[in-house]
């Protein structure tokens, strides 16, 4: 299986949707290198960055499902890292 190195940057602006990421986070935890989340409390927004190694569809298919919950914005960055497992 080909699995590419990402980095996904997320913004959630609606707090009620904290737990419905979470939980696709954790779905996804096996592909997940590492996670850093920023609250940034004055402007009532949270900036999440994730570092993943997965397959791009599921990348692909995550961000979609990210991109999908109310109030949360999501960018990919791929880098070139592609391995075969």
């Amino acid at each position: 299986m080909e699995t590419r190195v990402a980095v996904m940057g997320i913004i959630v602006e609606d707090a009620e949707s904290v737990e419905k990421l979470n939980g696709l986070l954790h779905e996804y935890g096996e592909y997940i290198i590492g996670r850093m989340g920023i609250p940034y409390r004055e402007k009532k927004v949270n900036i999440i960055s994730i570092a993943i190694d997965a397959p791009q569809n599921m990348i692909s298919t995550l961000s979609g499902k990210i991109g999908n919950l109310a109030g949360v914005s999501v960018k990919i960055a791929y880098s070139n890292v592609v391995s075969h497992e």
